[in-house]
């Protein structure tokens, strides 16, 4: 009996994994848990859902006051006040979904200790959140561009493309941001600091073609993977005329840039949720 039992090993024991338990399930809880989350968002507020179209509304207001009224700034953009708020609310469903996947897990402590499912649906939660509150903006957006007589065109229907792409990255960064966190609360102070540069260095307050812009820091700001995204919303949707997203971030070598730091992202997202997710309750 002793011999038997010391010829057994102990084998370790993994967490619940990132994925797992079945397509239907993980899409149900993910479903449920971003609505959830949405709700309650607004529930104890006297205008409810209303503030997902306010905030955004508001913050152009202050924003084009300051830029364009104070500093004279973008007279010589086409459609400019169309501009900024298309580029506000793009960029702010960028920052808040990593903002708020950045501490997702940890705010979930107790669910992430004691329940089993796949760890992915607490960034995708709040990923498809934002998402549903970008939307309600963009409508929002469109029916003022209707208003103040921007004429619609069929390429507004290719905007969807660019918001693919921006919710990928974002979702990836998300997922590698959540799990960071839990490992080290540096990664907050750090995301903070640098989503306040990443607002200037993202042509969202101005376009990559005016003159105001050195060639030098151009081509940093080019560099950027929002960059090419909101040039391209921009043709897209405000200005069909301006030059292409290509030509602006400095030919084909120069979107190359953006486009493999954002498949760097993407990767190393998806590589380390799925090899931290298992051991993140441990390390609340």
């Amino acid at each position: 009996m002793s011999s038997r039992s010391e010829t057994l090993e102990l084998r370790p024991i993994r967490g619940p994994s990132a994925f797992g338990g079945g397509l239907r399930r993980t899409w149900d809880l993910l479903w449920l848990t971003s609505v959830t989350d949405f709700r309650l968002r607004y529930t104890n507020t006297l205008l409810g859902y209303s503030w997902s179209v306010l905030k955004p509304f508001l913050f152009f207001g202050i924003i084009y006051l300051v830029i364009n009224q104070v500093l004279r700034f973008g007279g010589e953009v086409k459609d400019y006040p169309m501009l900024l708020i298309l580029n506000l609310v793009i960029f702010q469903y960028f920052q808040e979904t990593t903002s708020t996947a950045l501490r997702s897990i940890s705010s979930k402590e107790p669910m992430v200790r004691k329940m089993q499912f796949p760890r992915i649906v607490i960034p995708l939660s709040v990923s498809l959140s934002a998402a549903i509150s970008l939307l309600s903006n963009l409508i929002g957006v469109f029916l003022l561009f209707l208003v103040v007589g921007l004429d619609p065109r069929a390429s507004w229907l290719l905007l969807p493309v660019v918001l693919l792409a921006l919710i990928v990255l974002t979702t990836a960064l998300s997922m590698f941001l959540s799990v960071a966190y839990v490992r080290s609360e540096d990664v907050g102070q750090a995301w903070t600091l640098l989503l306040r540069v990443l607002f200037y260095a993202t042509p969202i307050l101005y376009p990559l073609d005016i003159d105001a812009i050195p060639d030098s820091i151009r081509s940093v700001i080019a560099a950027n993977p929002l960059s090419p995204l909101l040039e391209q919303a921009r043709i897209w949707v405000i200005d069909a005329g301006a030059p292409s997203t290509v030509e602006l971030v400095g030919g084909v070598m120069g979107a190359a840039v953006p486009l493999l730091i954002s498949v760097v992202v993407c990767v190393a997202g998806f590589w380390l949720f799925n090899r931290e997710a298992p051991r993140v309750a441990e390390a609340l």
